[in-house]
This record gives C-alpha cells, structure tokens and sequence, in this order.
C-alpha cells in the first residue's frame, strides 16, 4: 500500500475518545488546545486484522475465566524467531498487565530493601519510581551526549556498580528517551560487567520492533548477546503494545530462561497481580503477532520520514538544534539550549509553540533544555509541531 493511502485509511483523531494523550491536555498542561506530541502511542488505528479477531470475539458475548491458548505462545514466540533471530521457549515465558507493572515486581522480587539498583540516564521516568517506591537505592550513570549521539560511560558504570554494592541493573533497549539500540559490543560490555560483579538484570525491552534502520542498527536482545552467554542473569520485559498500539489492553510478557529466577518469581508475583493477560489482550497480540508484519513496516517508514523532515526543517532553519540520532523507538530527543535557557523550556514550548510534549527533566534532573517528541503520529502533526518551533525561534531572534 502506498503511504499515503496507509495515513488515509489508518490515521485518526483521537479527541473526546478519553486519549490520555488528547484529552488530558486540561488537566496535564492547563490547556486543552495544545498539540499532543507526548505519550508514547499512535495516532494510528491497529491493524485491521486487530480490529476483526477483537469484533467476533467480542460478538462472543461472554467474558468469564480464560486461559492463554498455545496458538498465543506460538505466534510470540514465531514473531521473535522471524523479526530478531531469538529463541524461545514456552516455558521461560510469563505475562503482566503492563512492563511497568513488572518493573515493579521485578525490582521487589529480585532485591532486598536498601539495595543499590542502577539504570542508565536519561531514561523512562517509571524507572526512577520502580527503585524508589520500593525503598531501594537509586543509582545512576549519565550516559554520554556527543550532539545527539549517546554513549555508554562503561568506567562509569563500574565505579557505581562497586560504590554502590548494585544488585540490580535495569537497562533499555532501544533506550527511552534517546533512541540508541546498544550494539553487540555495547551489550557485551555491560553485561560483562554485570556478570564481574554478580549483578542480575532486567531489559526492557518493549520497543524492540520499532527499528528504524534494521541494516545498519539491528536490535539484538540481551538474552543473545554474545550467542546467550549472559541470558541466566537476564530477564526481558516486552510487549506487543508500543509495536501495534496496543496499550489500553493490558499485555505484557517476561521472558525468563533461569530457571532458578522463573522459580522465585513464581514464588512470589501472587502477592502483586494477576499472571494472565486478558482476553481481549491475547486476541489483539496474538492476531498483530501473526498478521500485523505489513504494517508494522508501514508504520516504522511513517517515522523515518518524520524524523527525516525535522531533521531536514531543523537543519535549514535553526541549525543549533540538536536532534538525537534515531536508532529505535518512535521517539525523538530534542536539545533546545542553544536557543532557549533550559528554565525557560516549559514556557517556551507550550506557551509560544503551543505543544504538549515530554520534558527533559522527567528522564533526568540534568536534562531540563530538552524535549521528547512522538513521532508515531500523522505527518501533518509533525509538520505543524516543526513549523512551530521555527517560527517561534525566529520570532525570538528579532
């Protein structure tokens, strides 16, 4: 299908439908007018395979008790094999309402209270809350910012590991916010050191599909970074929800090849949720998972081309922007501080641009000057929100 009649027939307005995105704009950012370019979800139907397998389902009627059917485990399992050579097995999978939901249980299940657990920052602002809300210490580690190419502080993470008798690493890849997918090298290193110093980690790892350039930077799971040798102290955390906008049906998956680990998560996830996803979560990933290839591709071109047209408009009318290097995810990191004090960032954006976005202070205290943009939206949006920031930059300079 051409692009254009992909946008025609998938790409919506997403107002008065309760969109956290567009109608909590009042309550978020005390004006209901801005234009939303945060939450990370789409402003794109899912595909019309979805919306079939949901219709006579829900033509079903009844919604009692179910079970996860093999045909679930099998098109997962099938989807990663095809898209990312990983194998799975059945038995190293469990489910969850929600990666954040497993964070959580994961950082309880796994560490003790006081334990120094480390992430990598900027990063996804739930992070931070895993760790604190459950009393243990947060540790940190900046990664490197070379304009917009981010890197690994490796001597880094090893004085905080040793300093802070870390227990626990949680990482992300492709990383929120910046973009990186961390290459083979990159993995390697840091779950060596992981392993130097008896460290388990959990990879998040549920924008693993949305790769935006999959020949020169292919996603690689942490449970085959170098042929798996590190997968008995990994568990990986995904979902079909960010790669088919899936969120509002609450389906996650844990993937966990120790059986040591399966067995005292096991032992323990009943004291904070359910451990089925729901009915209508296993009918939606289960019909992406084994239909939903076409458009998936479809989609990531969309945020090629977004990407590529800010990157074209910044270039051409306000060169000192920074844009990060766009590796994996449908998000995009923007450095405004050649242009704007970081403090003045808030007023800047939504009073002059009128946008709602993600601030750079929700990824890290040391990052107030940058935005996050969701590029998974229609082009006009993208446009709009570009035009924006050019004209309310000139205007600044006269």
């Amino acid at each position: 299908m051409e692009q254009a009649a992909f946008i025609k027939k998938y790409a919506t307005t997403r107002q008065h439908t309760d969109s956290l995105k567009w109608d909590a704009l009042q309550a978020r950012y005390g004006n209901p007018d801005l234009l939303a370019m945060w939450v990370a979800d789409m402003e794109f139907k899912v595909p019309e395979q979805v919306t079939q397998a949901l219709q006579e389902r829900v033509a079903h009627g009844i919604y009692g008790y179910s079970i996860t059917p093999d045909r679930y485990y099998q098109a997962f399992i099938d989807w990663e094999q095809a898209r990312h050579g990983l194998t799975l097995k059945h038995d190293w999978i469990r489910f969850g309402s929600g990666v954040v939901n497993s964070l959580y249980a994961l950082v309880n299940i796994l560490t003790q209270p006081g334990d120094g657990v480390l992430i990598l920052t900027p990063v996804y602002y739930p992070f931070f809350n895993a760790v604190r809300d459950n009393h243990r210490q947060l540790v940190t580690s900046e990664l490197r910012n070379d304009r917009g190419h981010y890197t690994i502080d490796f001597e880094d993470v090893e004085q905080q590991i040793k300093a802070n008798e870390v227990r626990l690493f949680i990482q992300c890849s492709p990383h929120n916010p910046v973009g990186r997918i961390w290459s083979e090298d990159e993995e390697t290193r840091l779950l060596a050191l992981c392993e130097q110093y008896h460290v388990l980690v959990i990879s998040d790892e549920i924008h693993q599909d949305l790769e935006i350039d999959r020949t020169n930077h292919p996603f690689k799971s942490a449970l085959t970074v170098a042929n798996g040798r590190f997968s008995n102290r990994v568990i990986v955390v995904n979902a079909p929800s960010k790669t088919f906008n899936l969120a509002a049906l609450l389906n996650s998956h844990l993937v966990i090849p120790n059986p040591k680990l399966r067995q005292r998560y096991d032992a323990q996830i009943g004291r904070f949720s359910q451990t089925e996803i729901s009915v209508l979560g296993q009918v939606a990933g289960q019909t992406a998972y084994e239909s939903g290839a076409a458009w998936l591709d479809q989609i990531l071109a969309i945020v090629r081309d977004n990407y590529h047209y800010l990157c074209t408009t910044f270039a051409a009318h306000a060169p000192k922007l920074v844009l990060a290097d766009l590796q994996g995810t449908y998000l995009t990191w923007l450095d405004l501080r050649a242009y704007v004090q970081p403090a003045a960032t808030k007023a800047f954006i939504q009073d002059q641009c009128q946008l709602a976005v993600d601030f750079g202070e929700c990824f890290s205290p040391d990052d107030q000057g940058f935005v996050r943009l969701n590029l998974a939206t229609n082009p006009q949006n993208v446009r709009e929100a570009a035009q924006r920031i050019v004209t309310c930059l000139s205007q600044m300079q006269k």
